[in-house]
C-alpha cells in the first residue's frame, strides 16, 4: 500500500493542477483531494509507524506539484521568490493536513471532516491577512474561467467556492468508501452518485437565475473610457525610459482616439516610472505637460500609476515603512501610486496598500530584518518597502463619477476590494504591470481573478497592463473587450455605473468567520468527549 499512497498523492496534485485555471477545468477540484484522503485514512487506520511524517510526506508531495505547476512563472522574476513560495506554501498546506490527520486520530470521522473544512479555510483566511501573504490559490479561484457557475459569489465571495469544493470532496470520499464497502454495481453507484450530483448542480443551476437576474439592459450612452496599453519592457525599457518619453507615448496613443465624451483614460500601473517627489507633484514639468494635453477635453480625468519618493532627514519622520539611504542619515518613504486628475481639481494620490511579499514588502520588518539584512528582490525597479495608506480611495471625475483605483496585486483580495465600494465606487479600475512574468500563466490568471471581483461587487471592471491583457469586465464577470498580451495600443469602449451594494460588499467574508468559530467548538467539542470517553 506504500506504493499505492504514493500514486494517490501524486494524483491529488496532478489533480489540483488540471482543475486551476486559466487552463483547467473545474469539475476536476471536486474530487482532487479524494485521493489523498483515502491515502490519509489507509495511514490512520494502519500499524505503521511515524503515521504523522508518512501523512506530512504524502501532502507536501500533492501541495507541491499543485504549486509548482500552476505558480512557477514566479521564477521568470525572481527565482528565490518561486522557490520560497512554492516550497513554503506546499508546506503550510501540508501542516493543515497534518493537524487535521492528528484531529481524526482522536475524533469521529464526521467531526473531523468538519474540523478539517474550518481548518483550510482559516489557513486561506491567514493567507488574505499576515505579512506573507500569498491567496493566489485559495480554492475559490479557482472557477475564475467558469463564472456562469459562480454568480452566487455576490453573496459569499471565493469562501463560498472553497466550502463548495470541501464539501463535494467530502461526499465523493464517503461515496467511494461506502461502494467500496458495499460493492462496485451499477445500481449501487448511480444511488451514491445522487448526492454529490445534485451538490454540484444546484449551486449552477442557482448561478443561472442569479445571473439572468442580474442581465443588464443598457440605457443611455454609458461612460466612455479610453485603456492604454503602452507595452514597456520592464527589464530592458521601463526603468531606462525618461519620465517625459513615457508621457509623450500616452498622449500619443490617447489624443487620436479622445472624443468630448470620453470620461476616463486609465493608463497601467507605475507607468510614470522614474521617481517623482511626492511634493514635486502639483507642479512637475512632464506631469504639467500630461495634464496640458488633455486640457481641452474639460470632461475627461485621468488615471494612471506613478512611482513616488518622500525624502527627509528627521529620524521622527520615519515609521516601520521608512527605509534609511546608503549614506545612513537620509530617510525616504516610497510609493507605488495612482495619481488622478481632471480639469476640475488638484491633482490626487492614492499609495498602494497590498504589497507583494519581498518586492514592495519585508514582511515582519523588524523581527526579520537584523537576522537577513537587506533581502527585497530586485526587480529592475527600486528594491525598498513600500509606504501604504489605511484607507481605501475613490476618485470622483468631473460627471460625478467615482471610480477605484486598485494597484496590481490589490485585485486578489475580495474583501479588501469591497473597501473600495462601500467607499461609493461606481466602477473598479485595475492598473497593472504583468510584464515581469513574461507570456506565461501569470498575467492570464490574474486577469481571470479580476472576473471574482466584478462578480462580488457587480461593479465593471477597466483593467490597464502596461504589456497586456488590458481588458473591460462586465458586472457578470465576462470580458467584454481585451488587447493581447504583448501589443501596444488602446481600448475604447463604453462602462456602466451601478451603485447596488451587494450581500458580500455588506458583510465582506463572513463565511471564513463562521468557520473559525466552527473549528473552534469542534476542537473543543471533541477534547470534551474524549475526556468524558476515559473518565
Amino acid at each position: 500500500m506504500k506504493f499505492t499512497s504514493l500514486l494517490l498523492a501524486l494524483l491529488s496534485g496532478i489533480l489540483l493542477w488540471l482543475g486551476w485555471p486559466t487552463y483547467g477545468f473545474p469539475l476536476l477540484l471536486f474530487g482532487a483531494f479524494v485521493p489523498l484522503l483515502i491515502a490519509e485514512q489507509y495511514i490512520r487506520k494502519t500499524n505503521l509507524k511515524n503515521k504523522g511524517w508518512r501523512v506530512l510526506g504524502l501532502s507536501y508531495l500533492s501541495f507541491f506539484i499543485w504549486n509548482m505547476a500552476t505558480t512557477w512563472w514566479l521564477y521568470l522574476a525572481t527565482g528565490f521568490g518561486m522557490w520560497f513560495a512554492v516550497l513554503v506554501n506546499s508546506l503550510l498546506m501540508s501542516l493543515v493536513f497534518l493537524i487535521y490527520h492528528q484531529f481524526a486520530r482522536k475524533a469521529s470521522q464526521g467531526a473531523a471532516f468538519t474540523f478539517l473544512i474550518c481548518l483550510w479555510m482559516s489557513f486561506e483566511y491567514m493567507h488574505l491577512h499576515w505579512d506573507f501573504s500569498w491567496p493566489w490559490l485559495n480554492l475559490g479561484n479557482g472557477f475564475s474561467e467558469f463564472t456562469n457557475w459562480i454568480q452566487w459569489y455576490e453573496y459569499t465571495g471565493t469562501f463560498g467556492g472553497t466550502l463548495w469544493i470541501w464539501l463535494l470532496n467530502i461526499v465523493l470520499f464517503y461515496t467511494i468508501t461506502r461502494l467500496r464497502k458495499n460493492g462496485f454495481t451499477i445500481k449501487n453507484l448511480l444511488i451514491k452518485l445522487l448526492t454529490p450530483i445534485g451538490i454540484i448542480l444546484i449551486p449552477i443551476a442557482i448561478s443561472q437565475i442569479i445571473r439572468l437576474n442580474n442581465f443588464e439592459i443598457n440605457k443611455g450612452k454609458g461612460t466612455e473610457i479610453l485603456i492604454i496599453q503602452p507595452n514597456i519592457d520592464p527589464y530592458k525599457e521601463k526603468y531606462n525610459t525618461s519620465n517625459d518619453k513615457v508621457a509623450q507615448l500616452i498622449i500619443d496613443l490617447a489624443l487620436p482616439e479622445l472624443t468630448q465624451d470620453t470620461e476616463f483614460v486609465i493608463a497601467p500601473e507605475t507607468v510614470i516610472a522614474d521617481n517623482i517627489r511626492i511634493s514635486q507633484v502639483p507642479y512637475h514639468p512632464t506631469l504639467q505637460r500630461l495634464k496640458g494635453n488633455f486640457s481641452s477635453f474639460p470632461n475627461l480625468s485621468y488615471l494612471g500609476g506613478i512611482s513616488l519618493v518622500d525624502v527627509f532627514k528627521n529620524p521622527a519622520q520615519a515609521t516601520s515603512q521608512t527605509n534609511l539611504a546608503s549614506d545612513g542619515v537620509t530617510y525616504y518613504n516610497d510609493y507605488n501610486s495612482a495619481m488622478f486628475f481632471n480639469s476640475s481639481g488638484p491633482t490626487e494620490l492614492y499609495h498602494k496598500s497590498k504589497l507583494v511579499v519581498g518586492v514592495e514588502n519585508f514582511p515582519y520588518k523588524g523581527l526579520l530584518q537584523p537576522v537577513l539584512g537587506d533581502a527585497m528582490i530586485d526587480l529592475g525597479g527600486t528594491v525598498s518597502t513600500k509606504t501604504t495608506q489605511k484607507e481605501r480611495s475613490v476618485f470622483t471625475s468631473f460627471n460625478e463619477t467615482h471610480i477605484a483605483p486598485i494597484i496590481c496585486y490589490e485585485s486578489v483580495y475580495g474583501e479588501y476590494v469591497t473597501d473600495y465600494v462601500n467607499n461609493d465606487a461606481d466602477f473598479l479600475a485595475i492598473i497593472t504591470n504583468d510584464a515581469w512574468w513574461g507570456n506565461t500563466q501569470g498575467h492570464q490568471q490574474h486577469l481571470s481573478l479580476a472576473r471574482l471581483r466584478a462578480i462580488e461587487s457587480r461593479r465593471w471592471i477597466v483593467r490597464s497592463a502596461n504589456t497586456g491583457i488590458s481588458a473591460i469586465i462586465d458586472h457578470r464577470g465576462n470580458i467584454i473587450q481585451s488587447l493581447g498580451y504583448g501589443k501596444q495600443g488602446i481600448i475604447s469602449g463604453t462602462i456602466r455605473k451601478r451603485d447596488n451594494i451587494t450581500f458580500y460588499v455588506k458583510h465582506g467574508d463572513y463565511i471564513v468567520r463562521v468557520a473559525m468559530f466552527m473549528g473552534i467548538f469542534t476542537l473543543l467539542f471533541a477534547y470534551t468527549k474524549r475526556r468524558k470517553k476515559h473518565s
